[in-house]
């Protein structure tokens, strides 16, 4: 429908838009005591008064075999308030975790061993791209989109008081396993 104005109508053609994404189903207002008319005119709604922008709907922790997660949504687990049982759960375990290369089809195995744990692991590739690993850091610094191609998910979990003796075994088992020095991006 085309947009047109008259003397007595103004029509509109409109379309969602991902501008304010972020605060969708997030305003709460003071309705009015009309219970029975949900259609509001611009200036009657104008004048409700807004209450809060509430907290964004928390995201439930799926379980440590179940996470495959993209870089973008790895960000968010970081850095959202929604993920807060996330963040609690990857912080309480060391791990072995895999970035699977969307793209290439290439695999990284890595560990979150000691007081760094799954989330403190996880944090420097949110902030980097890359985490400080060589191959992916080449990958990012040649292509720094290339890290929005990255799944990331875990393979195995470990208590907190588990040695890193353990952690490295079960690392060096899923590299030869999967076969990640040979074709993948782990370089040792």
């Amino acid at each position: 429908m085309q947009a047109e104005r008259t003397d007595t109508f103004r029509c509109f053609d409109l379309h969602p838009s991902d501008l304010l994404a972020s605060l969708r189903n997030r305003l709460v207002i003071e309705w009015s005591r009309d219970a029975v008319n949900w259609v509001k005119t611009g200036t009657t709604a104008a004048q409700f008064r807004l209450l809060e922008i509430a907290d964004p709907a928390e995201v439930p922790f799926p379980g440590f075999d179940k996470v495959v997660i993209d870089f973008p949504t790895l960000v968010d687990v970081i850095e959202s308030s929604r993920y807060r049982s996330w963040q609690t759960a990857l912080a309480s375990v060391q791990g072995i975790y895999l970035i699977a290369d969307s793209r290439t089809g290439k695999h990284y195995v890595g560990k979150a061993d000691g007081a760094e744990r799954v989330l403190g692991r996880w944090s420097a590739y949110a902030r980097t791209g890359h985490g400080g690993n060589v191959a992916l850091a080449d990958l990012i610094g040649v292509d720094p989109g290339h890290g929005n191609d990255f799944r990331f998910s875990i393979l195995r979990v470990f208590g907190p008081d588990t040695p890193k003796a353990d952690v490295d075994a079960a690392e060096d088992h899923y590299k030869r396993a999967l076969m990640t020095r040979e074709f993948g991006y782990n370089r040792n």
